[in-house]
């Protein structure tokens, strides 16, 4: 421990109480809304993730299949996911059977030893193993321990899958069948989406970010856009977005993080093949559909970056 761990340690814990007794910060709490029969949701702030925000910038769903909870995604703090399993308690007595990691982001894993110590089974796609042995993640764990603290401390550790995921699977439990599908490389290499078969919902990770502007980062846009296509096909009743609140016109609302993917591909494309500078085909494009969603001046930029680098690789349209 470093000689200023005390002081910052007593700093991080007043400014956990200021945001759990009131505080200019108003820190959201986590609140399931039920969106279907037998599914809860909890929406997460169109934000960076911060120590104000608790890092509770990604949303997560839970389903009561009668024989136990099947829980999407654990939130990005651990503070938010005992929140998130007060949640469930507050709705039934049923045991927390499985967790579902349907990426290994930050802002969606963190929780995900409070479920795991609450007696949940750890799901996850098995393409998920390579980056918790890389020193990406360890380096992005030690940020956050900096850049999130109190609600990321020396205690949040990583967590790998309890049963890795090779390809498609359905799991039926009580009166529930979950089919399981492996949708990367997309996203991440490795994407899973998971739809609930009765209940017609479509648990959809970081492949659909509704009403804000996707992260894009090193993402296969070309494999994202794909991916898309193949969820539209399935036509689900309603789609729960990895950000975003919960879609009943999926057809309508995939296809605006479609549109976004294939404008960056397009724009940054045609600027790789003219050997067109960053500078100037950022400058030129016409942003104008996307600039009014939230984060657009956050992430536009970076995502347009990456995407002309990706481009000069691989400039097909």
């Amino acid at each position: 421990m470093t000689p200023f761990m005390p002081w910052r340690r007593a700093l991080g814990l007043a400014a956990a109480l200021l945001l759990t007794f009131g505080s200019s910060a108003h820190a959201q709490a986590v609140r399931a809304e039920q969106v279907a029969d037998h599914v809860w949701f909890v929406q997460g702030q169109s934000a960076l993730g911060s120590s104000a925000n608790r890092n509770f910038i990604s949303n997560a769903a839970f389903v009561t299949t009668g024989a136990g909870v099947v829980v999407i995604d654990a939130l990005g703090s651990p503070a938010l996911a005992e929140e998130l399993l007060a949640e469930i308690r507050r709705v039934t007595a049923e045991p927390v059977r499985f967790v579902v990691l349907t990426h290994y982001h930050a802002d969606h894993i963190y929780g995900v030893q409070v479920l795991q110590a609450a007696g949940a089974q750890v799901i996850a796609h098995r393409a998920a193993q390579d980056y918790l042995q890389s020193d990406t993640a360890a380096l992005r764990l030690q940020a956050s321990r900096a850049d999130l603290f109190p609600w990321i401390d020396e205690h949040t550790h990583l967590v790998p899958a309890d049963r890795w995921l090779e390809g498609d699977w359905t799991l039926a439990l009580g009166r529930e069948r979950f089919h399981f599908r492996h949708a990367g490389p997309a996203h991440t290499p490795e994407d899973l989406t998971v739809m609930a078969e009765r209940e017609g919902v479509l648990f959809a990770g970081d492949l659909v970010f509704r009403q804000r502007i996707p992260f894009v980062g090193q993402a296969d846009s070309a494999a994202w856009v794909a991916a898309l296509d193949q969820l539209l096909s399935w036509k689900p009743k309603l789609v729960v977005p990895g950000h975003g609140p919960v879609s009943d016109q999926p057809a309508l609302d995939l296809q605006l993080t479609r549109d976004y993917l294939q404008h960056l591909r397009h724009v940054m494309g045609q600027a790789a093949r003219d050997m067109e500078p960053f500078e100037e085909a950022y400058a030129r494009a016409d942003w104008s559909r996307f600039m009014g969603l939230p984060l657009f001046g956050v992430a536009n930029r970076i995502n347009a970056y990456n995407t002309y680098l990706l481009m000069e690789r691989s400039p097909s349209p």
